[in-house]
């Protein structure tokens, strides 16, 4: 028995009827052969963390563009949070913690430079439209490995596009990540509203300070311990604890996400992204190679918005300046 079909006999002994087992997965779009060490949810998980679109999640922003500091939230580590929180919440359920953690950890992928403020601009630029959830999975089948692919299991696939809140995930741990990506962001977000002075602590809700606790640390326990107590079978919270959560959701959206000092610099976002989604809609020819195949292949437009959408922060505002604001030159 190689180690692989240990760990498929001890999820089969210890996992709960309604969670996934990696020996009953429908399977990856090209059939490879199994490890002898891995779970082909485990391989998923290691093919997302070694692939270059998580390292650079890095230098994409959470919330709070650019902010001065080393403690404020990244793409990267809100991803973490969110996938330390799934596999708590998998772990107490007795769900798939491997499935679990693989799609955590590859939910963001997609995401553009600037958060969800250069989602919107390119929302507005690309025919169609631009989600991310929608790019993440375009990310892990068609742009990684120079246009190989991660070549990922179904559960997984299904588990990064339907983690937006309304979608609707075919596995419960799918669900896991979608509930702890939502608890995650919001109990990141106040920390880091915090620490900006956008928000002060005493501004929070008495009553749901009441109820879910008034520390990070305590409201993460109470949400996880709520979800773990519904049990296996209906993935979510209960109506009380739900119903504060969503109070302080609306708190949250009111006071920092909609916040003038908070977002006042995401209003040139717009300008950087459509620049640069226009500027290589008129010069294809200066996409990095990688792209060349989707330019042959699928049109300008589209190899545009996947340079432009995989972009990082800093690379974005470099490659404007680069292209827009003059340069220091001297004659020699």
């Amino acid at each position: 028995m190689t180690v692989r079909e240990r760990t498929q006999q001890l999820e089969q002994q210890a996992l709960s009827p309604y969670a996934a087992q990696s020996c009953q997965s429908k399977g990856r779009q090209q059939p490879e052969e199994e490890c002898p060490l891995r779970t082909c949810f485990q391989r998923d998980r290691d093919r997302i963390v070694h692939c270059k679109a998580f390292r650079r999640l890095k230098q994409k922003t959470q919330v709070f563009l650019s902010p001065e500091g080393d403690h404020y939230r990244t793409r990267l580590t809100h991803t973490l949070e969110v996938s330390q929180i799934a596999r708590t919440i998998a772990r107490g359920l007795q769900l798939n913690e491997d499935l679990t953690e693989a799609i955590a950890l590859g939910h963001d992928l997609g995401h553009t430079p600037f958060g969800h403020a250069g989602e919107r601009a390119l929302n507005g630029l690309v025919d169609g439209g631009f989600r991310h959830y929608q790019q993440s999975i375009r990310v892990v089948q068609k742009l990684e490995k120079s246009g190989k692919g991660l070549n990922l299991t179904a559960e997984v696939l299904d588990g990064i596009l339907n983690h937006k809140r309304g979608n609707t995930p075919s596995t419960q741990e799918g669900w896991v990540v979608q509930y702890a990506d939502r608890i995650a962001y919001m109990n990141h977000d106040i920390e880091d509203a915090v620490r900006a002075g956008v928000l002060h602590p005493a501004q929070l809700p008495p009553k749901v300070l009441q109820v879910l606790g008034s520390t990070k640390s305590a409201r993460i326990s109470t949400l996880i311990l709520d979800m773990v107590e519904q049990g296996p079978e209906r993935i979510g919270l209960s109506d009380r604890i739900m119903e504060q959560y969503l109070e302080l959701h609306r708190f949250m959206y009111k006071n920092v996400y909609e916040n003038p000092y908070a977002k006042k610099e995401e209003k040139k976002v717009g300008k950087v992204v459509e620049e640069l989604y226009q500027y290589f809609l008129e010069h294809p020819q200066e996409l990095p190679w990688e792209y060349g195949q989707i330019l042959e292949k699928e049109g300008k437009e589209r190899a545009v918005c996947d340079y432009v959408a995989g972009m990082t922060d800093v690379y974005a505002v470099r490659t404007y300046e680069q292209l827009f604001v003059p340069q220091k030159w001297s004659i020699l």
